[in-house]
């Protein structure tokens, strides 16, 4: 049973892994056009506690330079 537990373990940890790594810019700009909007970096928590620190410019969206340095 423990076998078990330790099996399923590594299965969510390496889901959740696969998802946060396919966080990248192209996945979050869904509109295609060339900026992450607020609204789009809303799905991801880690990404808008940065977004204000990231948006170097201040026009309120990230470019891919402003975001390649999250």
């Amino acid at each position: 049973m423990n076998t078990l537990n330790k099996t399923l373990a590594l299965i969510a940890l390496a889901s959740s892994s696969a998802a946060f790594a396919a966080t990248d810019f192209d996945t979050l700009d869904v509109d295609g056009n060339g900026v992450i909007s607020q609204s789009e970096a809303s799905v991801d928590a880690t990404l808008m506690s940065k977004f204000t620190e990231l948006d170097t410019d201040g026009n309120g969206e990230l470019s891919k330079e402003e975001f390649s340095k999250a």
